[in-house]
């Protein structure tokens, strides 16, 4: 039988299907406890609309791999980060079409409240150019913004760093 960890690796992103749920950090944790598999995932936000699909596709592919009984735990400590993306996570990204991010903000204490949008430099996936523009800081998804190459001149998304 393929490993419980295995299984729940081949489980993609609802939201991002290009990705498994482990290239993209939310995949914390498989183990077996007294006869049954629990899975530890981590959100990308709080209130992420994906969770339930991602729950019951991971129950899906490991009892469909003959696993009985499966539970999903929603891990939120430490919060996830964009760091967590795997480096070919963020080549399938690429790949895709919508630019990875770079590398997430430090920081300690309280989050600062900031009013003006963040400024960033996000090469395009598609020619390379870094001179581009953000269209709307929400895409798709919250995680995403819409950005518009000014070379190229084609609309992509940015995964944002979280």
């Amino acid at each position: 039988m393929v490993t419980a960890y295995a299984v729940a690796a081949t489980v993609t992103d609802p939201e991002l299907p290009m990705l498994t749920l482990a290239d993209l950090g939310v995949l914390r944790e498989v183990s077996e406890e007294e006869g049954r598999v629990v899975v530890a995932i981590t959100p990308t936000y709080t209130g992420c609309p994906a969770m339930d699909t991602m729950r019951d596709d991971l129950v899906h592919a490991l009892t469909g791999a003959g696993y009985g009984e499966v539970e999903v735990r929603t891990v939120l400590q430490p919060a996830w980060s964009t760091d967590w993306i795997t480096e070919d996570g963020k080549r399938k990204l690429a790949e895709a079409g919508i630019a990875p991010p770079g590398a997430a903000p430090r920081r300690t204490g309280p989050i600062p409240l900031t009013l003006s949008p963040p400024v960033s430099s996000v090469r395009c996936p598609r020619c390379g150019s870094a001179d581009t523009e953000e269209q709307s800081r929400f895409s798709a998804t919250a995680c995403k913004a819409l950005r518009r190459c000014r070379f190229c001149l084609e609309p992509f998304e940015h995964v944002k760093e979280i």
